[in-house]
Protein backbone atom coordinates (compact mmCIF):
# COMPACT_ATOMS: atom_id res chain seq x y z
CA UNK A 1 0.00 0.00 0.00
CA UNK A 2 1.26 3.26 -1.02
CA UNK A 3 0.38 6.58 0.68
CA UNK A 4 -0.10 9.13 -2.51
CA UNK A 5 1.18 12.81 -2.56
CA UNK A 6 -0.81 14.42 -4.77
CA UNK A 7 -1.21 17.43 -7.23
CA UNK A 8 -3.45 20.74 -6.87
CA UNK A 9 -4.18 22.19 -10.16
CA UNK A 10 -4.94 25.71 -10.00
CA UNK A 11 -7.91 26.57 -12.37
CA UNK A 12 -9.39 29.97 -12.42
CA UNK A 13 -12.53 28.72 -11.29
CA UNK A 14 -11.41 27.18 -7.64
CA UNK A 15 -11.88 27.66 -4.51
CA UNK A 16 -9.54 29.89 -3.07
CA UNK A 17 -10.08 27.98 1.00
CA UNK A 18 -12.53 24.76 0.71
CA UNK A 19 -9.11 23.01 -0.23
CA UNK A 20 -6.71 24.23 2.29
CA UNK A 21 -9.86 23.75 4.69
CA UNK A 22 -10.22 19.84 4.11
CA UNK A 23 -6.61 19.82 4.35
CA UNK A 24 -6.02 21.80 7.41
CA UNK A 25 -3.75 24.05 5.99
CA UNK A 26 -2.83 27.79 5.54
CA UNK A 27 -5.10 29.45 1.80
CA UNK A 28 -2.38 30.39 -0.53
CA UNK A 29 -4.52 33.02 -1.85
CA UNK A 30 -4.91 31.72 -5.27
CA UNK A 31 -7.64 29.54 -6.69
CA UNK A 32 -7.34 26.11 -5.63
CA UNK A 33 -9.95 23.75 -8.25
CA UNK A 34 -8.99 20.29 -7.99
CA UNK A 35 -6.45 18.28 -6.47
CA UNK A 36 -5.64 14.77 -8.80
CA UNK A 37 -5.46 11.36 -7.42
CA UNK A 38 -4.36 8.78 -9.66
CA UNK A 39 -2.12 7.68 -12.95
CA UNK A 40 -3.42 10.07 -15.28
CA UNK A 41 -0.26 11.92 -16.84
CA UNK A 42 -0.70 15.20 -16.62
CA UNK A 43 -0.54 14.92 -12.79
CA UNK A 44 0.31 11.47 -11.40
CA UNK A 45 -0.04 11.08 -7.97
CA UNK A 46 3.75 10.44 -6.56
CA UNK A 47 4.76 7.47 -3.71
CA UNK A 48 7.74 6.55 -2.61
CA UNK A 49 8.13 3.69 -5.19
CA UNK A 50 8.14 6.94 -7.78
CA UNK A 51 5.05 8.69 -9.55
CA UNK A 52 1.87 6.23 -9.86
CA UNK A 53 1.75 5.89 -13.86
CA UNK A 54 5.61 4.67 -13.72
CA UNK A 55 4.96 2.27 -10.91
CA UNK A 56 1.89 0.74 -12.57
CA UNK A 57 3.70 1.11 -15.94
CA UNK A 58 6.66 -1.43 -14.65
CA UNK A 59 4.26 -4.47 -14.01
CA UNK A 60 0.50 -3.66 -14.82
CA UNK A 61 -0.34 -7.43 -13.95
CA UNK A 62 0.99 -6.63 -10.21
CA UNK A 63 -0.24 -3.48 -9.73
CA UNK A 64 -4.01 -3.58 -11.50
CA UNK A 65 -4.68 -7.46 -11.53
CA UNK A 66 -5.28 -9.75 -14.46
CA UNK A 67 -9.22 -8.95 -14.32
CA UNK A 68 -8.42 -5.01 -14.23
CA UNK A 69 -5.76 -5.35 -17.47
CA UNK A 70 -8.07 -8.26 -19.20
CA UNK A 71 -10.95 -5.65 -18.96
CA UNK A 72 -9.14 -2.05 -19.21
CA UNK A 73 -5.76 -2.45 -20.40
CA UNK A 74 -2.78 -2.14 -18.56
CA UNK A 75 -3.45 1.60 -17.09
CA UNK A 76 -5.28 2.69 -14.16
CA UNK A 77 -8.80 3.03 -15.91
CA UNK A 78 -10.03 6.12 -13.72
CA UNK A 79 -9.31 9.30 -12.02
CA UNK A 80 -10.53 10.77 -8.53
CA UNK A 81 -10.29 14.27 -7.73
CA UNK A 82 -11.33 16.82 -5.00
CA UNK A 83 -13.51 19.41 -6.68
CA UNK A 84 -13.40 23.01 -5.14
CA UNK A 85 -15.81 25.05 -7.49
CA UNK A 86 -15.46 28.73 -6.19
CA UNK A 87 -17.25 30.01 -9.55
CA UNK A 88 -18.96 27.78 -12.30
CA UNK A 89 -17.37 25.45 -14.62
CA UNK A 90 -17.86 25.92 -18.18
CA UNK A 91 -21.01 24.38 -19.68
CA UNK A 92 -20.04 20.90 -21.04
CA UNK A 93 -20.64 17.52 -22.51
CA UNK A 94 -18.88 14.37 -23.01
CA UNK A 95 -18.90 12.07 -25.97
CA UNK A 96 -19.84 8.74 -25.89
CA UNK A 97 -17.01 5.66 -26.66
CA UNK A 98 -17.94 5.53 -30.35
CA UNK A 99 -18.25 8.99 -30.63
CA UNK A 100 -15.02 9.92 -28.90
CA UNK A 101 -13.66 7.54 -31.03
CA UNK A 102 -14.77 8.40 -34.50
CA UNK A 103 -13.59 12.30 -33.44
CA UNK A 104 -9.94 11.58 -32.21
CA UNK A 105 -9.72 9.01 -35.24
CA UNK A 106 -11.00 12.72 -37.43
CA UNK A 107 -8.71 15.22 -36.06
CA UNK A 108 -6.04 13.01 -36.65
CA UNK A 109 -6.82 11.93 -40.68
CA UNK A 110 -7.29 16.36 -40.27
CA UNK A 111 -3.66 16.66 -38.93
CA UNK A 112 -5.04 18.53 -35.87
CA UNK A 113 -2.44 18.54 -33.19
CA UNK A 114 -2.98 17.02 -29.86
CA UNK A 115 -2.27 20.47 -28.18
CA UNK A 116 -4.06 22.69 -30.22
CA UNK A 117 -6.56 24.89 -28.22
CA UNK A 118 -9.40 24.28 -30.77
CA UNK A 119 -9.05 20.24 -30.61
CA UNK A 120 -12.25 18.32 -28.96
CA UNK A 121 -10.26 14.91 -28.64
CA UNK A 122 -7.41 14.19 -27.02
CA UNK A 123 -7.95 10.01 -26.42
CA UNK A 124 -10.54 7.42 -27.55
CA UNK A 125 -12.16 7.02 -24.46
CA UNK A 126 -15.69 8.33 -22.82
CA UNK A 127 -15.71 10.47 -19.80
CA UNK A 128 -18.62 9.23 -17.22
CA UNK A 129 -18.46 10.67 -14.30
CA UNK A 130 -19.76 10.80 -10.13
CA UNK A 131 -19.55 14.09 -8.33
CA UNK A 132 -20.38 12.91 -4.58
CA UNK A 133 -21.06 16.61 -2.44
CA UNK A 134 -19.26 17.03 0.97
CA UNK A 135 -20.40 20.70 1.47
CA UNK A 136 -24.08 21.75 -0.12
CA UNK A 137 -23.03 21.35 -3.65
CA UNK A 138 -24.29 23.37 -6.65
CA UNK A 139 -24.62 22.23 -10.35
CA UNK A 140 -27.23 22.66 -13.73
CA UNK A 141 -27.63 18.80 -15.05
CA UNK A 142 -29.81 17.50 -18.10
CA UNK A 143 -32.41 19.62 -19.56
CA UNK A 144 -35.45 21.00 -18.52
CA UNK A 145 -39.06 19.89 -19.89
CA UNK A 146 -39.12 22.73 -22.97
CA UNK A 147 -42.80 23.92 -21.23
CA UNK A 148 -40.18 24.42 -17.56
CA UNK A 149 -37.83 26.35 -19.59
CA UNK A 150 -39.78 28.39 -21.51
CA UNK A 151 -41.96 29.66 -18.23
CA UNK A 152 -38.68 30.44 -16.65
CA UNK A 153 -37.51 32.55 -19.55
CA UNK A 154 -40.87 33.96 -20.02
CA UNK A 155 -40.49 35.00 -16.53
CA UNK A 156 -37.62 37.44 -17.03
CA UNK A 157 -39.93 39.64 -19.14
CA UNK A 158 -37.02 39.76 -21.53
CA UNK A 159 -38.21 41.06 -25.25
CA UNK A 160 -35.17 39.02 -27.19
CA UNK A 161 -36.19 35.93 -25.17
CA UNK A 162 -39.91 35.55 -26.30
CA UNK A 163 -38.48 33.48 -29.77
CA UNK A 164 -37.04 30.94 -27.87
CA UNK A 165 -40.10 30.76 -25.64
CA UNK A 166 -42.22 30.38 -28.61
CA UNK A 167 -40.13 27.80 -30.09
CA UNK A 168 -40.17 25.82 -26.78
CA UNK A 169 -44.01 25.80 -26.53
CA UNK A 170 -44.39 25.20 -30.23
CA UNK A 171 -41.92 22.42 -31.01
CA UNK A 172 -41.61 18.61 -30.09
CA UNK A 173 -39.14 17.91 -27.47
CA UNK A 174 -36.20 17.15 -29.12
CA UNK A 175 -36.67 20.05 -31.74
CA UNK A 176 -37.27 22.64 -29.55
CA UNK A 177 -34.37 21.81 -27.07
CA UNK A 178 -32.20 21.58 -30.66
CA UNK A 179 -33.48 24.67 -32.24
CA UNK A 180 -33.52 26.92 -29.04
CA UNK A 181 -29.82 25.85 -27.89
CA UNK A 182 -28.79 26.56 -31.13
CA UNK A 183 -29.91 29.65 -31.47
CA UNK A 184 -28.41 30.88 -28.85
CA UNK A 185 -24.73 29.57 -29.34
CA UNK A 186 -25.01 30.97 -33.18
CA UNK A 187 -26.95 34.38 -32.43
CA UNK A 188 -24.84 37.74 -33.34
CA UNK A 189 -22.41 38.29 -30.40
CA UNK A 190 -23.88 41.89 -29.70
CA UNK A 191 -27.29 40.74 -29.71
CA UNK A 192 -26.72 38.17 -27.44
CA UNK A 193 -24.50 39.74 -24.49
CA UNK A 194 -27.31 42.86 -24.68
CA UNK A 195 -30.07 40.09 -24.40
CA UNK A 196 -27.73 38.43 -21.32
CA UNK A 197 -27.14 41.69 -19.70
CA UNK A 198 -30.98 42.04 -19.82
CA UNK A 199 -31.47 39.10 -18.40
CA UNK A 200 -28.97 38.54 -15.83
CA UNK A 201 -30.54 42.61 -14.15
CA UNK A 202 -34.09 40.69 -14.61
CA UNK A 203 -33.05 37.32 -12.29
CA UNK A 204 -30.58 39.88 -10.15
CA UNK A 205 -34.31 41.40 -9.51
CA UNK A 206 -36.30 38.84 -9.07
CA UNK A 207 -34.22 36.45 -7.54
CA UNK A 208 -35.70 33.38 -6.23
CA UNK A 209 -35.14 30.60 -8.85
CA UNK A 210 -33.21 33.02 -10.97
CA UNK A 211 -30.31 33.48 -8.90
CA UNK A 212 -28.30 30.77 -9.78
CA UNK A 213 -28.38 32.06 -13.33
CA UNK A 214 -27.69 35.95 -11.63
CA UNK A 215 -24.56 34.63 -10.10
CA UNK A 216 -23.22 32.96 -13.58
CA UNK A 217 -24.29 36.02 -15.11
CA UNK A 218 -21.83 37.79 -12.52
CA UNK A 219 -18.69 35.54 -13.14
CA UNK A 220 -19.90 35.34 -17.51
CA UNK A 221 -21.16 39.33 -18.64
CA UNK A 222 -22.58 38.38 -21.87
CA UNK A 223 -21.89 34.78 -22.05
CA UNK A 224 -24.37 32.85 -24.03
CA UNK A 225 -23.85 30.26 -21.97
CA UNK A 226 -25.97 31.93 -19.21
CA UNK A 227 -29.20 31.28 -21.26
CA UNK A 228 -28.10 27.77 -22.21
CA UNK A 229 -27.83 27.02 -18.73
CA UNK A 230 -31.20 28.40 -18.05
CA UNK A 231 -32.32 25.10 -20.05
CA UNK A 232 -30.98 23.01 -17.88
CA UNK A 233 -32.19 21.82 -14.52
CA UNK A 234 -30.77 23.06 -11.21
CA UNK A 235 -29.48 20.95 -8.73
CA UNK A 236 -28.44 21.41 -4.92
CA UNK A 237 -26.73 18.04 -3.29
CA UNK A 238 -26.17 18.16 0.46
CA UNK A 239 -23.00 16.38 1.79
CA UNK A 240 -23.23 12.27 0.65
CA UNK A 241 -25.53 13.11 -2.58
CA UNK A 242 -24.10 12.78 -6.06
CA UNK A 243 -24.66 13.19 -9.35
CA UNK A 244 -23.89 10.33 -12.59
CA UNK A 245 -23.13 12.76 -15.16
CA UNK A 246 -23.38 9.99 -18.74
CA UNK A 247 -22.63 10.75 -22.37
CA UNK A 248 -24.43 13.45 -24.05
CA UNK A 249 -25.74 15.08 -21.01
CA UNK A 250 -24.98 18.70 -20.84
CA UNK A 251 -23.62 19.97 -17.39
CA UNK A 252 -22.08 22.41 -15.20
CA UNK A 253 -20.97 22.34 -11.67
CA UNK A 254 -21.75 25.80 -10.00
CA UNK A 255 -20.30 25.74 -6.45
CA UNK A 256 -19.29 23.53 -3.60
CA UNK A 257 -16.89 21.05 -2.67
CA UNK A 258 -17.07 17.35 -3.72
CA UNK A 259 -15.43 13.95 -4.37
CA UNK A 260 -15.18 13.43 -8.52
CA UNK A 261 -14.78 10.14 -9.63
CA UNK A 262 -14.43 9.95 -13.83
CA UNK A 263 -13.16 7.38 -16.70
CA UNK A 264 -9.35 8.53 -17.60
CA UNK A 265 -10.14 10.64 -21.05
CA UNK A 266 -9.49 14.57 -20.97
CA UNK A 267 -12.54 14.78 -24.54
CA UNK A 268 -15.01 17.47 -23.48
CA UNK A 269 -17.42 19.36 -25.87
CA UNK A 270 -17.97 23.37 -24.34
CA UNK A 271 -21.29 25.27 -24.84
CA UNK A 272 -20.31 28.17 -22.61
CA UNK A 273 -18.90 29.76 -19.58
CA UNK A 274 -15.55 29.74 -21.02
CA UNK A 275 -13.55 31.53 -22.83
CA UNK A 276 -12.07 27.93 -24.39
CA UNK A 277 -12.66 26.87 -28.17
CA UNK A 278 -16.81 26.22 -28.66
CA UNK A 279 -17.10 23.80 -31.66
CA UNK A 280 -20.66 24.41 -31.97
CA UNK A 281 -21.46 21.93 -34.86
CA UNK A 282 -19.40 19.07 -32.99
CA UNK A 283 -21.65 19.77 -29.24
CA UNK A 284 -25.01 19.59 -31.29
CA UNK A 285 -24.18 16.43 -32.81
CA UNK A 286 -22.90 14.74 -29.35
CA UNK A 287 -25.55 16.69 -27.17
CA UNK A 288 -28.56 14.02 -26.21
CA UNK A 289 -31.94 16.47 -26.78
CA UNK A 290 -33.99 14.93 -23.99
CA UNK A 291 -35.70 16.53 -20.35
CA UNK A 292 -34.24 14.03 -18.07
CA UNK A 293 -34.10 14.01 -14.15
CA UNK A 294 -30.96 14.54 -12.40
CA UNK A 295 -31.17 11.48 -10.46
CA UNK A 296 -29.55 12.46 -7.33
CA UNK A 297 -27.75 9.46 -5.95
CA UNK A 298 -27.54 8.10 -2.47
CA UNK A 299 -25.47 5.77 -0.89
CA UNK A 300 -27.02 2.12 -0.76
CA UNK A 301 -25.75 0.79 2.02
CA UNK A 302 -24.57 -3.43 2.45
CA UNK A 303 -24.29 -5.16 5.20
CA UNK A 304 -20.40 -4.81 6.11
CA UNK A 305 -21.16 -0.98 6.49
CA UNK A 306 -20.09 0.27 3.07
CA UNK A 307 -22.13 2.70 1.15
CA UNK A 308 -21.88 2.19 -2.81
CA UNK A 309 -22.89 4.87 -5.67
CA UNK A 310 -24.42 2.59 -7.89
CA UNK A 311 -23.29 3.37 -11.48
CA UNK A 312 -23.84 1.88 -14.96
CA UNK A 313 -20.25 1.60 -15.90
CA UNK A 314 -17.46 -0.20 -15.04
CA UNK A 315 -14.42 1.63 -15.00
CA UNK A 316 -14.79 3.58 -11.53
CA UNK A 317 -16.90 1.86 -8.59
CA UNK A 318 -17.16 4.60 -5.40
CA UNK A 319 -18.00 3.99 -2.03
CA UNK A 320 -17.94 5.12 1.47
CA UNK A 321 -17.06 3.77 5.08
CA UNK A 322 -18.80 6.15 7.71
CA UNK A 323 -16.22 4.84 10.49
CA UNK A 324 -17.15 4.62 14.27
CA UNK A 325 -15.43 4.76 17.02
CA UNK A 326 -14.68 1.55 18.32
CA UNK A 327 -16.07 -0.77 15.92
CA UNK A 328 -14.24 -3.38 14.05
CA UNK A 329 -11.92 -2.86 11.30
CA UNK A 330 -13.40 -3.03 7.55
CA UNK A 331 -11.33 -5.53 5.54
CA UNK A 332 -11.33 -3.82 1.94
CA UNK A 333 -8.97 -6.61 0.01
CA UNK A 334 -9.42 -7.03 -3.62
CA UNK A 335 -8.30 -8.59 -6.82
CA UNK A 336 -8.69 -4.39 -8.60
CA UNK A 337 -6.99 -1.45 -7.68
CA UNK A 338 -7.94 0.33 -4.85
CA UNK A 339 -7.77 4.30 -3.81
CA UNK A 340 -8.43 5.15 -0.09
CA UNK A 341 -9.61 8.94 0.57
CA UNK A 342 -10.14 10.42 3.87
CA UNK A 343 -12.57 13.03 4.15
CA UNK A 344 -13.21 13.13 7.68
CA UNK A 345 -12.25 12.26 11.37
CA UNK A 346 -8.67 9.98 11.16
CA UNK A 347 -8.56 6.50 9.69
CA UNK A 348 -6.02 3.57 9.09
CA UNK A 349 -5.04 2.17 6.04
CA UNK A 350 -3.10 -0.70 6.93
CA UNK A 351 -0.23 0.68 8.36
CA UNK A 352 -0.95 4.08 6.76
CA UNK A 353 -2.84 6.99 8.95
CA UNK A 354 -4.75 9.34 7.01
CA UNK A 355 -6.44 12.98 7.68
CA UNK A 356 -8.47 15.04 5.66
CA UNK A 357 -7.65 15.17 2.17
CA UNK A 358 -4.58 12.48 2.63
CA UNK A 359 -5.40 9.11 0.23
CA UNK A 360 -3.52 6.00 -0.76
CA UNK A 361 -3.50 3.27 -3.63
CA UNK A 362 -3.68 0.00 -2.84
CA UNK A 363 -2.67 -2.59 -5.25
CA UNK A 364 -4.71 -5.34 -6.40
CA UNK A 365 -4.71 -8.89 -3.73
CA UNK A 366 -3.04 -6.29 -1.28
CA UNK A 367 -4.30 -6.70 2.11
CA UNK A 368 -6.32 -3.45 3.23
CA UNK A 369 -8.11 -3.26 6.14
CA UNK A 370 -9.78 0.38 7.54
CA UNK A 371 -10.44 1.21 10.96
CA UNK A 372 -10.57 4.63 13.05
CA UNK A 373 -13.08 7.88 13.07
CA UNK A 374 -14.47 9.55 10.03
CA UNK A 375 -14.93 8.81 6.27
CA UNK A 376 -13.35 7.21 4.35
CA UNK A 377 -13.98 6.97 -0.02
CA UNK A 378 -13.31 3.90 -1.55
CA UNK A 379 -12.35 4.52 -5.48
CA UNK A 380 -11.84 0.86 -7.66
CA UNK A 381 -13.06 -0.58 -10.61
CA UNK A 382 -15.08 -3.09 -11.61
CA UNK A 383 -14.22 -6.35 -12.65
Amino acid sequence: MDRLTNTIRPYAWGSTTAIAELLGTEPTGEPQAEMWMGAHPGAPSRTERGPLDEVIDKDPARELGPRAVAKFGPRLPFLLKILAAGAPLSLQVHPNREEAGDGYEDEQRRGVPIDAPHRNYKDTNHKPELICALTPFDGLCGFRAPAAAAELLSGLGVDSLEPYVDLLRAKPEEGALREVLTAVLTADPDDMAKTVADAAAAAERIGGAYAPYAAIARDYPGDPGVIAAMLLNHVRLQPGEALFLGAGVPHAYLEGLGVEIMANSDNVLRCGLTPKHVDVPELLRIVRFEATDPGILRPEASPDGEEVYDTPIDEFRLSRFVLAEGAAAHDLTAVTPQILLCTAGTVRAGDIALTPGQSAFVPAGEKAEVSGTGTVFRATVVA
